[in-house]
């Protein structure tokens, strides 16, 4: 249920929002909330389950929660009313359940007995599940361009409020009242391992690009006449599935480093994809771009947070995961969508040249990929605390 609820509606945001009429500047100011979110709330509630409230009790509260203004949110566009109620009610619905893949995620790296091996394989029924969400929208829904992909996932959202019910109880390790360690500051502390900061600064500057991949790309495959684009866009997840499903095996058996210039390698194959789609207005480079993104973000992101999961303390897990969320959702999202609107206006909105817009695109990741690989050393160190 994780997965499912956004996998209905955030592939085809985009297109939901134009179908309301609504331009441009209002799909980038929708984008817009996601970083904000993810710079408000993550840190705190990862500092909460950590110290003060069961991870499993504050996620099912944040779902119910989250659902509600979500349908508020849907409801509002369907019936018309001016943007800013859907804007106000999504923001609410973004800052509200933000912390929802943090806290998932601290849950599952506290019961497995070997996360390093184990959590991909839990994560990939994540995907699993948004590829569905994606094929029913589609394909059962017909809510390609429909605020029913948003109640829908709403829906999910309860299912998974209760669910969480009986996930393993998951009590709050640290001690700390201070306000400072409240509110998820204590954090920061973990910037002092370089290893840990520069895969966070790293994660963070590949995220502006990557931001495209959900703002953009479904409007492009409308341009060239996929107008399934939300079940196109499931195809990066089923290979998100494929990778996930070696990631513990592959990490058993390759350093680390050599996984993540991998994911980054495939990150700068799929934008060349992308531009070659465009140049050639041709569909297959679209798609064979998309059906790569899962190993991009697998090998990158998801073998990064289980390095950083084995490098803390279990007392800071949650608030390493929020740091996590602040530095790629919160910040890299927030200049990503600021810099891919600018980039968007000059190059699509005013001449229709998608070509350069991935190229611009397929530059900045190459920059991210030489730096970090020039800098990142995955020597074991003692975890920090």
């Amino acid at each position: 249920m994780l997965g499912m609820g956004p996998g209905f509606w955030l592939p085809g945001l985009t297109n939901i929002i134009k179908q309301a009429g609504w331009g441009n500047d209002w799909v980038a100011l929708v984008f817009f909330i996601f970083p904000i979110a993810s710079m408000i709330s993550p840190l705190c509630s990862g500092a909460i389950a950590d110290q003060k409230i069961a991870a499993q009790k504050l996620v099912a509260w944040v779902s119910v929660i989250s659902a509600i203004t979500m349908v508020a949110a849907f409801y509002c566009l369907e019936k018309g009313l001016h943007p800013w109620y859907f804007v106000s009610f999504f923001f609410l619905t973004t800052v509200i359940g933000a912390p929802l893949w943090n806290l998932v995620i601290t849950i599952a790296m506290t019961h497995l007995p070997r996360p390093e091996a184990q959590f991909a394989q839990v994560r990939l029924w994540c995907t699993v599940g948004w590829i569905l969400g994606g094929w029913i929208a589609s394909l059962v829904l017909r809510a390609d361009a429909s605020p029913m992909a948003g109640y829908a996932g709403a829906v999910c959202r309860i299912i998974l409020a209760f669910s969480l019910l009986m996930a393993p109880h998951t009590p709050p390790r640290g001690v700390s009242s201070h306000w400072r360690s409240l509110l998820g500051f204590d954090a920061f502390r973990l910037l002092k391992d370089k290893n840990l900061r520069v895969l966070l600064i790293g994660s963070a500057a590949l995220t502006m690009p990557i931001t495209s991949f959900y703002m953009h790309t479904p409007e492009h495959l409308r341009a060239l006449g996929d107008m399934r684009s939300t079940f196109t866009m499931s195809f990066g997840q089923w290979s998100e599935v494929a990778a996930m499903a070696v990631t513990g095996w592959l990490m058993l058996r390759y350093r680390l480093k050599t996984l993540l210039q991998v994911g980054l390698a495939f990150s700068v194959l799929r934008f060349v994809f992308f531009s070659l789609g465009s140049w050639q207005d041709s569909l297959g480079w679209m798609w064979t771009g998309i059906a790569i993104h899962g190993i991009c973000y697998t090998l990158f992101f998801i073998t990064g947070q289980i390095y950083m999961d084995q490098r803390v303390e279990p007392s800071m897990r949650g608030q390493m995961q929020g740091l996590l969320g602040l530095v790629t959702n919160g910040v890299g999202a927030l200049l990503g969508t600021v810099g891919l609107k600018i980039l968007h206006r000059y190059t699509v909105e005013s001449r229709g040249d998608w070509t350069s817009y991935w190229l611009v695109l397929t530059a900045i990741t190459v920059i991210c990929t030489v730096w970090f690989v020039r800098v990142f050393d995955d020597k074991k160190t003692p975890a920090v605390e």
